[in-house]
């Protein structure tokens, strides 16, 4: 098969028998083999029961229904597992991503050799101050933090070669930050496409303001997984050592002073405190790095999704 489209959704009834119309009158000119994997995330409204009626009408369709709503890096995560072809095209289901580019970013992984493109969404219908300025300011850092240089990390567009999407590991609300997973699993060659962005036609979205909180944590997170995530004593372990030898050596110090220079109103100085304060916390990180040691050997679970219906 040459292309999987993997579609996560989540309360998008009205736009999906327009987005499946859109998508296979595309890929049936282009003359390409395909799948549409659509990952329903536990919508409430009539999603599930549009999927079936497509499908019974549509053998190019694939689908999953989660038990409840998990967040769109689960979608993602459980629709490559599925997906059976050779370049997946990921996009999101409420027809703000053009159909018209699939080809095009198919042609970029199996011709121009890319591991993964990226989607840029040069022009924007969305607010200015409640999208497009703080999209910029996470995308440039983002960049900054990766050494990736790609206007538009969180672009839903996006098209990977195969044992990309299989080797990547997608979880929380990671998907916004793709691209630098798919470097640190060692694809080197990644791409962008400026790409059509489309007003919204049918609903509202499903993102607020938060959004921008946790991306910049998931930013925070990602960089210090990029280091530490094999071996997180390296880095607490050497901040608690550190610590642990400042107020070690305080208190040595003190110690001497009092035993040895017969001063014995040091516990009236706040030094003394400050070098208790370092051991303890010295002590707290030295653990939590070896805790986490523990932790991360043992994370098999990590995306232990409840799948309720698959056809």
């Amino acid at each position: 098969m040459d292309i999987s489209i993997v579609i996560p959704l989540y309360n998008e009834d009205e736009s999906l028998p327009e987005l499946t119309e859109w998508i296979n009158k595309v890929l049936n000119n282009s003359n390409l083999s395909y799948e549409i994997v659509f990952v329903d995330d536990g919508s409430n409204d009539n999603s599930w029961q549009v999927i079936e009626t497509l499908k019974k009408t549509n053998q190019h369709i694939k689908a999953i229904k989660f038990r409840r709503n998990y967040g769109k890096a689960a979608g993602l995560f459980c629709g490559f597992k599925v997906a059976e072809g050779e370049v997946i095209i990921t996009m999101d289901a409420d027809l703000q991503d053009s159909p018209e580019e699939i080809p095009d970013l198919y042609r970029m992984i199996t011709q121009d050799n890319y591991d993964l493109v990226s989607g840029w969404k040069k022009k924007r219908y969305d607010p200015i101050l409640s999208k497009n300025l703080p999209s910029k300011f996470f995308n440039l850092t983002a960049s900054i933090v990766s050494g990736i240089k790609l206007h538009d990390f969180n672009c839903g567009l996006k098209a990977y070669k195969k044992r990309v999407a299989k080797s990547i590991e997608i979880y929380g609300d990671m998907h916004r930050y793709i691209p630098i997973l798919a470097k640190q699993a060692g694809f080197k060659k990644i791409g962008e496409k400026v790409v059509e962005h489309q007003k919204r036609k049918y609903g509202i979205t499903k993102y607020g303001l938060d959004r921008f909180i946790k991306g910049f944590l998931d930013l925070l997170t990602i960089s210090f997984m990029s280091r530490f995530s094999k071996s997180p004593m390296h880095f607490f372990g050497l901040l608690g050592s550190m610590s642990f030898l400042v107020g070690f050596a305080i208190l040595i110090y003190f110690s001497f002073a009092k035993f040895v220079w017969m001063q014995y109103q040091m516990t009236e100085r706040p030094l003394f405190y400050f070098g208790l304060l370092t051991v303890v916390f010295g002590t707290q990180m030295f653990l939590t790095g070896f805790l986490a040691e523990i932790i991360s050997r043992n994370s098999a679970i990590r995306n232990d999704y409840q799948i309720e219906k698959q056809i």
